[in-house]
């Protein structure tokens, strides 16, 4: 079955000539090497590689550099400021490069709007339609802001990063990590909003193969619908919780999903949404 990471992180170690602007706890590398190791060990046929926002802000740099080494691996997403008055033409340019499929919002940082109206944030996600980008959205704790965004522009495929819930960079997994549910569930109403199901495995309170994390996977499968659906790890942010196998085979192995749920997760919905495919070749 062809199987499509909708998310994983690629970076250097911290050095003087791309130096990290913050640290997340993890590996001191995974390099584009290491990742694509990490996935071929598995069966993992490609992946969404999207730039660190933590390590490199705005800056796409070493993503192009491993797009360029793996170009039928990776398809390519970087964040964008859009406080940054010449945003459009960032996300121009960006859409002119070979590889790319889509932006990213950080919506949850501080001083980003909370206001759906933001000429700003607007802005991205006009332009992003124009030039048929899918918007990608870090919209943890601003789930409702996010409906009213998808609201103001409906030709704009948004994703929702991370099923929008806080997830951990460490053990133990939040004591109701599923509290937001019913706050994301609501964004179904959105034709133009799909969710990212990447870093499930880590709000799980139980062992491998998380059995606790079905029943709301399930309702966002039911509510949404596969086709709006796509799997992922968060690879590398899930490193202190669990493997990059047990990321991978918890949705292989549950008796939760049928043939054609697994196949629409792990690989049609994104091939749709995002308009690529991996290749070996």
């Amino acid at each position: 079955m062809l199987t499509i990471d909708a998310q994983v992180h690629a970076y250097e170690r911290d050095h003087p000539a791309r130096p990290w602007a913050g640290v997340l706890r993890g590996p001191a590398e995974v390099t584009g090497e290491q990742m694509v190791a990490a996935m071929d060990a598995v069966g993992v046929d490609g992946a969404l590689l999207v730039s660190p926002f933590t390590m490199y802000q705005y800056d796409a740099s070493y993503a192009l550099e491993v797009y360029a080494k793996y170009p039928g691996r990776f398809g390519l997403i970087k964040p964008v400021d859009p406080a940054d008055p010449n945003v459009g033409v960032t996300i121009a340019e960006w859409a002119a490069t070979k590889g790319v499929v889509g932006i990213r919002i950080m919506l949850n940082r501080d001083g980003v709007s909370t206001d759906a109206a933001d000429p700003g944030l607007n802005r991205v996600l006009a332009v992003a339609a124009r030039h048929s980008l899918t918007v990608n959205m870090m919209a943890t704790g601003r789930l409702a802001q996010a409906g009213e965004l998808a609201a103001r522009n409906p030709a704009t495929a948004i994703v929702i990063d991370h099923l929008g819930l806080p997830q951990p960079h460490e053990p133990p997994a939040p004591p109701q990590p599923f509290a937001d549910l019913p706050k994301l569930l609501a964004l179904a109403a959105h034709n133009n909003v799909a969710v990212k199901i990447t870093g499930a495995c880590t709000l799980s309170h139980q062992p491998f193969p998380y059995p606790d994390i079905w029943d709301p996977i399930c309702r966002i499968v039911d509510t949404f619908g596969v086709d709006r659906c796509m799997w992922g790890t968060d690879w590398t942010r899930a490193v202190a919780l669990l493997t990059y196998r047990q990321g991978v085979d918890a949705f292989r192995v549950t008796d939760r999903l049928s043939d054609g749920d697994r196949a629409a997760l792990f690989a049609g919905t994104l091939q749709r949404i995002y308009r690529w495919s991996p290749s070996k070749g």
